[in-house]
């Protein structure tokens, strides 16, 4: 039986609570729900800027993921939390820039969209991430 590991990077920000920025088991790679944090500085960033919010959280994402040994073409599903309706076009837009320069399968990653509260008043988007690597 395969071992669940936790996945850890410093190119990622820290976990605030009691959970691992990621865990993996055999070829299942679970990314925590991630924000617009600077890893160095745990930070929040880009206050009011959804679009550079958006970017900030996939970056954490994908360092979760390369820790963990994926990439976004191992990425099943990803899911975006955004606080405001009305951010849904710019997250989308800032989303499609950034996964469809990383997906060179060429098969985007499924995904749900859901609107929120989130943990901090400053956090206007959170995403986390399954993948399986072959």
């Amino acid at each position: 039986m395969t071992e669940r590991t936790a996945i850890s990077t410093t190119d990622a920000p820290a976990p605030a609570h009691t959970f691992s920025q990621g865990v993996r088991k055999g070829n299942f790679v679970q990314v925590s729900g991630q924000g617009p944090v600077d890893p160095a500085t745990n930070e929040y960033l880009f206050p009011g800027d959804v679009a550079a919010q958006t970017t900030r959280t996939l970056q954490n994402v994908e360092a979760i993921l390369a820790a963990g040994g994926a990439t976004f073409d191992d990425v099943m599903m990803l899911r975006v939390y955004l606080t405001k309706r009305e951010d849904f076009a710019i997250m989308n837009d800032a989303y499609g820039e950034f996964v469809g320069s990383r997906v060179k399968g060429g098969v985007l990653p499924s995904r749900t969209t859901v609107f929120t509260g989130l943990p901090r008043e400053e956090m206007l988007v959170e995403i986390d991430a399954i993948a399986i690597v072959d």
